[in-house]
Formats: structure tokens, C-alpha cells, sequence
């Protein structure tokens, strides 16, 4: 997994408003500012007395940011780093978390000591094990600290968090930053733990979501009303987070994002990528996985579909219907 091409961090942005604290002061630093991350920003941002430092590839992420908060723009990841005490990270893919950390305006580039960096994004264990070390060896504290409860949860501040750690000190430290934006936040074990354990839930949800939208399905073609099936369900033993908070079918629940035509969710592309993460942790392990195999397939499928692709990845529900019609 470490043969893959790193991302180039793009050249430093200008003419945006630049913070300008002393190297002695403490202070937060957010750099990923997408669909989860600006929720999650704006969370820690709110509720933390220290001055708050963000970065972002895209500009215009930066600018609706900083307009809607007191926060500074940094022009760089290593610029960030050379003025936070405390940075989190929210990237899409372990190439861009390679890229962010050890690129030559990365956050290695201007680390100061005993910062903590905490890596929330979802990646391949092994890389978020080796920036890690990387960053442990520049003087800084890394925690990897991945994400459950998708674009819902991050608007609410309820998300779970997975953190892996060498150190019980890390922990303290970084539960008291991760509880300002989640309501869970439980210590896996070491280095790359939190990653493992979060592959391991992605898993699952894929497998979940896939069986929701088949008896949802079903239902709906044997006259069942699908709101009344999905209230069945949630009081039933077929209960799940697929069925009771992301419900696959439009209309069902109102927040979920079927209801708001698939947008606004956890894409497809992005399951379809988490997939691929737990494929290589089985092969690497020796571990069958029979309906994992099934559910990536499904969710590679989809992912051939321009559309599907970018839609949450509950729309498996509609790729159902549309591919399976009498």
C-alpha cells in the first residue's frame, strides 16, 4: 500500500488574511475543511478558548470559514504548524494525509515540539502508522483518531470518535479537543488502532446498508408502506443505523439523505474506498470476508456511475430498484 503516488501539496495560498501568533503561544489548527471537517471545525472552533488557525486546499473553503468565524487563514500546513500547539487533520485519502504531513510545506515543515496532531481521516493502517512515527520523531504527539457518524453527526457534534495512541497522556489530551465535536471517544489501543477499528465499522455499515435497502425493497414490492415497514424494523430485531437514522428509501426519515435525494451524505466513492481499506487489511491478515467482497463489488459498480458515485452511499437503494425492475 505505501508504492502508491503522493499527492502534491498545492503552492502556498495568498492574499488570504494570515494568522500572526508567536511560536510560544497555544493555539488549534484545523486543515481539511470538507464536508465533515467544516462541520467539525466550526464545533471546535466555537467551543475552545484558543485562537484557531485553518487550511484548506481550496480557497473558497478557507474564505467561507474564516467569514463565518473569528479564525485565521494559514497559507500552508507547515505555516499552520509552526504557530498551533494542537492540529487536526480531515482528508479524504491516505495521499493527501502524506502529502498534508510530509510534503515539503507540510506540517513536518514546521512542527514544534510536543504538538498534537491528531489525523481524524479514514486511511490505510499502515500509512497512518508510518506518518505517525514520522511526526513522534519530529517531536510531536500523533493520535489517529478516525470518525464515525458521518455529514449528521458532524452538524450535531455527535460523533463517534476511534483513537488510536502510545501514550494514556495523548488520550487526555486529545479527548478534551474530540469531545467538543463528538459525543464518543474511546482509546483502541496503540498507533493505527483507531484506524483498524474504524475499517472494521465501515465494513459493517456497507454490509448493513446493502441488506436495508433489499428488505426496504422488498417490502415496497410486496405493498408494504415503507414507512411503516421501517417502523416495524426499528422496533424489530432488524434494527440497525442503516434502518433507523440513514434509512435508504426517500421519505422515511426526514434528516436522512435519501430524503434529500441522496446529497449530503457519505459518498459512494468514498464507501467504495473504505471498502478497499478493509479488503487489504484482510488480505494482509488472512481473513475471509464473504459479504465484504460481495458489498464492495456492489459499491464498485456504483461507483462506475457518475452519479452514484458522488450521491451517499445509501443510494444503493435506488441502484437497486433501477437495475433490478421487472
Amino acid at each position: 500500500m505505501f508504492a502508491r503516488t503522493v499527492t502534491r501539496l498545492p503552492k502556498p495560498i495568498q492574499g488570504l488574511r494570515r494568522a500572526s501568533y508567536s511560536t510560544s503561544t497555544e493555539a488549534i489548527g484545523f486543515i481539511g475543511l470538507g464536508q465533515m471537517g467544516f462541520h467539525m471545525a466550526k464545533h471546535l472552533q466555537a467551543k475552545s478558548t484558543l485562537p484557531f488557525v485553518v487550511y484548506d486546499a481550496d480557497p473558497n473553503a478557507i474564505a467561507r470559514f474564516t467569514t463565518e468565524t473569528n479564525a485565521r487563514a494559514a497559507t500552508s500546513p507547515g505555516d499552520l504548524a509552526s504557530q498551533t500547539s494542537v492540529i487536526i487533520t480531515a482528508l479524504p485519502e491516505s495521499s493527501h494525509v502524506q502529502a498534508v504531513y510530509t510534503g515539503s510545506t507540510g506540517i513536518l515543515s514546521g512542527l514544534r515540539k510536543d504538538t498534537l496532531c491528531i489525523d481524524s481521516s479514514t486511511i490505510d493502517p499502515s500509512v497512518s502508522i508510518d506518518v505517525s512515527q514520522r511526526v513522534n520523531s519530529a517531536g510531536g504527539r500523533a493520535v489517529d483518531a478516525p470518525i464515525s457518524g458521518g455529514i449528521m453527526g458532524a452538524q450535531a457534534a455527535t460523533l463517534t470518535f476511534m483513537v488510536g495512541c502510545e501514550m494514556e497522556h495523548d488520550f487526555g489530551r486529545t479527548k478534551e479537543h474530540l469531545e467538543k465535536m463528538g459525543k464518543n471517544v474511546v482509546r483502541c489501543g496503540g498507533l493505527g488502532a483507531g484506524q483498524a477499528a474504524k475499517i472494521c465499522n465501515n465494513l459493517l455499515l456497507a454490509i448493513s446498508m446493502i441488506g436495508t435497502a433489499e428488505a426496504m425493497n422488498l417490502g415496497v414490492r410486496l405493498g408494504l408502506d415503507p414507512a411503516v415497514l421501517a417502523s416495524i424494523v426499528n422496533t424489530s430485531s432488524g434494527r440497525c443505523w442503516a434502518s433507523d437514522t440513514a434509512n435508504p428509501v426517500p421519505g422515511v426519515i426526514e434528516s436522512a439523505p435519501s430524503t434529500n435525494k441522496y446529497r449530503g451524505g457519505f459518498k459512494t466513492r468514498l464507501m467504495l474506498k473504505d471498502l478497499g481499506l478493509a479488503s487489504n487489511a484482510a488480505k494482509d491478515t488472512k481473513t475471509p470476508l464473504v459479504l465484504g467482497a460481495l458489498a464492495e463489488n456492489i459499491y464498485r459498480l456504483m461507483a462506475h456511475n457518475p452519479e452514484l458515485a458522488e450521491q451517499d452511499f445509501s443510494s444503493v437503494y435506488k441502484w437497486l430498484t433501477n437495475s433490478h425492475k421487472d
